[in-house]
């Protein structure tokens, strides 16, 4: 398991709900929590690491030696959206871009945690940004997308050095093709969901 970067396919892909919390659906959260701490990172998406499925998680805090802060959210649902907030925002599938992201400042977020128990969170601050954040990745949005025109303008030669990485990365077969990648989605997907 690895992040992918922009503009990999699967970071463009709505997820689809997941029916069952088995044992390999655990071992994939605690995979994606190590590569989050590695990554420096305070949530991270299924998108992220190239997986189709309605998951992510979070440690408002990023530090491993708080185990009782992290989170997982399975089929999430956002609602009670109130206030407004603009906070700078980075994502770990988009490397060294940074930029200010205007969100509602309180939410409500509905999920199921790995014992399928539904939970349900009233956040604010950073713990609400951080799931406004992972609940778009999983519906094939990202940070980039909420920017305004000059703010959108500011990063633009940064994301163009990406896209052209990754085209360079597929042209020498090192990663998939977005087909490939797609087929193996919806592979996935049929498994799962």
């Amino acid at each position: 398991m690895q992040i992918v970067n922009y503009p990999h396919p699967t970071l463009r892909h709505k997820s689809k709900p997941l029916k069952a919390v088995d044992q390999e659906l655990v071992s994939m959260v605690r995979e994606m929590f190590a590569l989050m701490y590695e990554h420096k990172g305070v949530g991270l998406a299924a998108n992220q690491v190239d997986l189709p499925y309605r998951l992510f998680v979070m440690n408002f805090h990023g530090d491993p030696e708080q185990p009782d802060a992290e989170l997982v959210f399975i089929n999430p649902v956002i609602s009670h959206r109130k206030g407004l907030a603009e906070a700078e925002e980075g994502c770990l599938s988009i490397p060294g871009v940074y930029a200010q992201v205007k969100r509602p400042e309180k939410i409500v977020c509905a999920a199921y945690d790995l014992t399928g128990r539904e939970i349900e969170y009233d956040l604010d601050g950073l713990p609400a940004r951080i799931v406004q954040h992972e609940t778009d990745h999983l519906d094939g949005k990202l940070f980039i997308d909420r920017l305004s025109t000059t703010g959108l303008a500011a990063v633009r030669e940064s994301l163009e050095e990406l896209e052209l990485e990754f085209t360079g990365r597929q042209n020498r077969e090192e990663i998939p093709s977005d087909e490939q990648v797609i087929a193996r989605l919806a592979e996935l997907e049929a498994r799962r969901t």
